[in-house]
């Protein structure tokens, strides 16, 4: 989290909840939602207490990509998280179930976030993973204005496009004080025969990062295995067998950590003693 400035209001953590990682992109379809399902699994199975926040409240698909079929209870004013692959989960999508599309302005879907950030009973999680929408509009800057992050990952394919749109992501968290914890590319090759495919492009989320001077976190590839896991809701990180796509995202999950160790330590005030 970055230094507040003089006037803002301060950004109320959430009780219980040690580091808050948002997942983003400048546009859709660039498998942001895989990612962050992928990276709160593999936290989880690297054993950290992990909850999952689907802040997508327009397209609302992680309660398909985990395989959840239920509605959440409420204790007292507290909404109940449902659990999938060691993982607590929160999303629009168990409030509002099958095909109805959400026609909502910015005041309501504030509202919807504020809610699922501060009534739902998290209990103690060494990561709140967000999956924020596409773009750089008000649920994202409700969340950036409202609660302290660790940090941010932003997702994007190898094309010029999406990587135009990737520098906006970047460009945001930056102008309102937040770190950045990497960018992840997604989409990167294919393997085919043991050959890689560069279907979209190589090697332009790795040169955007050092554009734009921040980490790097990796390269996913396109594999059929990630697809049909996430539709099956048993994403590739679930599964008990190790499979290279899982080490994959285990990987990721490790640099995340180290990212946002380091980034709670700049975060962190230092005291001097004099004598």
């Amino acid at each position: 989290m970055g230094p507040q400035a003089p006037g803002e209001q301060p950004k109320l953590p959430i009780p219980g909840v040690q580091n808050i990682i948002a997942v983003g992109s400048g546009k859709g379809g660039v498998g942001k939602s895989t990612v962050a399902v992928n990276l709160a699994i593999s936290l989880s199975k690297l054993g950290y207490a992990v909850g999952l926040m689907d802040g997508d409240v327009y397209g609302p698909n992680l309660a398909t990509m985990l395989g959840i079929r239920a509605t959440p209870n409420a204790i007292g004013q507290r909404i109940q998280p449902l659990q999938a692959h060691g993982v607590k989960v929160m999303s629009m999508a168990f409030l509002n179930p099958g095909d109805k599309p959400l026609v909502w302005r910015g005041p309501m879907l504030n509202s919807v976030i504020q809610q699922f950030l501060r009534n739902v009973d998290w209990g103690r999680l060494d990561y709140l993973v967000i999956d924020l929408p596409p773009g750089t509009g008000d649920v994202q800057l409700t969340l950036i204005q409202t609660t302290p992050l660790t940090g941010a990952v932003i997702v994007t394919t190898p094309s010029d496009v999406a990587l135009e749109d990737a520098r906006k992501a970047v460009l945001m968290f930056e102008q309102v004080r937040e770190e950045v914890l990497g960018i992840v590319e997604n989409m990167s090759y294919l393997d085919h025969a043991g050959e890689r495919m560069y279907i979209f492009g190589k090697g332009g989320g790795r040169r955007t990062a050092e554009q734009m001077k921040v980490p790097f976190l990796g390269e996913i590839p396109i594999d059929p295995a990630i697809r049909e896991g996430g539709d099956a809701g048993r994403p590739v990180s679930s599964v008990d067998k190790p499979t290279w796509q899982a080490k994959i995202f285990e990987d990721l999950a490790r640099t995340v950590i180290e990212r946002a160790k380091a980034a709670g330590e700049r975060a962190r005030p230092t005291i001097s003693i004099s004598d």
